[in-house]
């Protein structure tokens, strides 16, 4: 549809259109060359597409746009990893389409000897739209692999910050706590100083157990304790019993 609007609307510039239409992930679309071209014809293709689409050149409204896109992709294709990268994708594509050829071949035989008399199949426009799809398949599966991946490695670094960020708060806390204890250290000291002197103080509306009679000073006498349990709780007191009689004197 964008490129039906740029043919209809701006008949002159429809390569703005071709170009931004094509599949990201694919350099060589964008400087519409195939997979064999070599680095100067990388950078003459950019040359000359790139005066098409110069933002100083032309006032088309997407043209920065497709113009930035073409730089990208040749600067793409200059870098030997992103090339070795596209090109392992190639390779991968091809393979996969012979490998499906091959098998029809088994099965048709007219493909087969179709095949016999067409020796130039790769060259062919057939194979290579063929190959175009297949290469986009792989780079979208790749693509997406490597988003997941991205995705996951930032799920765990954001995991392992956040644990990182508790032990700190943890430690944070026990040394403040440490702190704070050693602060009132002096006070501690002094408190049970003061109780060791003055013994412990009876607070305000506190009830102090009674004294025992022995260490009371207002008295004269001294009452001896009397120990409990020493009758079993059957037998009566010998001093309050009728019974009891002393022995007579002989």
């Amino acid at each position: 549809m964008l490129m039906i609007y740029c043919v209809l609307t701006y008949p002159a510039t429809f390569g703005y259109c071709r170009i931004l239409s094509c599949f990201k992930l694919n350099a060589f679309e964008y400087l519409n060359l195939p997979f064999d071209s070599s680095v100067d014809e990388v950078k003459r293709q950019y040359r000359k597409l790139s005066l098409l689409v110069h933002p100083d050149k032309c006032k088309h409204p997407q043209a920065k746009e497709a113009f930035g896109a073409l730089a990208k992709a040749q600067q793409l294709l200059l870098d030997q990893q992103e090339r070795d990268y596209l090109l392992n994708q190639v390779n991968s594509a091809k393979e996969e389409l012979r490998a499906k050829r091959k098998k029809q071949l088994k099965k048709d035989t007219a493909t087969k000897l179709k095949s016999l008399v067409d020796e130039e199949y790769e060259r062919s426009e057939e194979f290579q739209q063929q190959l175009k799809l297949k290469v986009r398949e792989l780079l979208t599966d790749q693509e997406w692999r490597r988003r997941k991946m991205q995705m996951r490695i930032s799920e765990e670094e954001g995991r392992l910050k956040k644990d990182e960020e508790e032990t700190k708060e943890m430690w944070k806390r026990k040394r403040e706590h440490e702190e704070q204890w050693e602060g009132t250290r002096e006070q501690r000291v002094s408190s049970w100083r003061d109780f060791i002197k003055g013994g412990k103080k009876v607070k305000k509306g506190e009830l102090r157990p009674p004294k025992l009679k022995t260490e009371d000073p207002n008295k004269s006498y001294v009452q001896r304790p009397v120990k409990r349990g020493c009758f079993s709780s059957g037998a009566k007191n010998p001093s309050s019993s009728k019974a009891f009689k002393s022995p007579r004197r002989l």
